[in-house]
């Protein structure tokens, strides 16, 4: 059973979003929070294994809420899918960057938040395909698609890490799976883990979201350019 908590200020929403997931199989509201200091404190009491934050709140918005609730909680830490009303909502970087595992618009059919949810729950990140466009294309005006891999890949928080580790780090940022990975590289899904693991460790992160906005952030994936990076 998927326990999950819903957070939004806005009560007929609140309450719709958890009517629908209560009715759905396999999934349990273990509670309901309207502010995001309501947020840190529900999950503090009911460990959810996914949170449904709305990003916009009065008081503290869903980022800062996400970060406070990832940075206290132990393992397993929840995973956080946020609702957003904007396609480029402005703070959608910074909670991919503090660990958010999704985003989804608060348009999405029911069926599909549903499937949103335990797409999350197994490990994968999620993102409304609108949303993704988007963030590509705000890295794309800031990027010379044909400059290849900036001097930023030999910067120190990369020297840790092994070829095939950078390797792995890639193509996670490209939003591959791991089974992906694995078919890519012609190796097992256990390998892609093992090496996914030490990279995560290396780096001091704790998502797959993490990895995405770092391997932006550093310049190992620029926007239109396909070479590969070196350490």
């Amino acid at each position: 059973m998927i326990k999950v908590l819903v957070v939004d200020d806005q009560i007929l929403v609140r309450a719709g979003l958890a009517a629908l997931l209560r009715a759905a199989p396999g999934i349990d509201v273990v509670g309901e929070a309207a502010t995001g200091e309501e947020a840190i404190a529900q999950a503090a009491a009911t460990r959810p294994d996914i949170i449904l934050m709305d990003i916009r709140m009065p008081g503290m918005n869903g980022v800062t809420a996400t970060g406070h609730i990832l940075s206290a909680c132990g393992e397993p830490r929840p995973r956080v899918l946020i609702l957003t009303t904007f396609d480029l909502d402005k703070y959608v970087y910074d909670a991919l960057r503090i660990g958010a595992s999704g985003f989804l618009l608060k348009d999405t059919p029911p069926e599909r938040l549903i499937a949103a949810v335990h797409t999350v729950a197994a490990g994968d990140m999620l993102f409304a395909p609108s949303v993704t466009r988007r963030l590509i294309e705000a890295y794309t005006t800031h990027a010379d698609p044909h400059a290849g891999p900036p001097a930023a890949l030999l910067s120190p928080a990369l020297h840790p890490l092994t070829a095939r580790e950078v390797e792995v780090l890639k193509l996670v940022g490209r939003a591959l799976s791991n089974a992906e990975i694995a078919a890519r590289l012609r190796v097992s899904e256990a390998t892609v883990k093992t090496h996914l693991n030490r990279t995560m460790a290396k780096l001091n992160l704790s998502s797959r979201a993490q990895i995405v906005a770092l391997a932006y952030e550093s310049g190992l994936i620029v926007p239109g350019w396909e070479g590969s990076a070196r350490t």
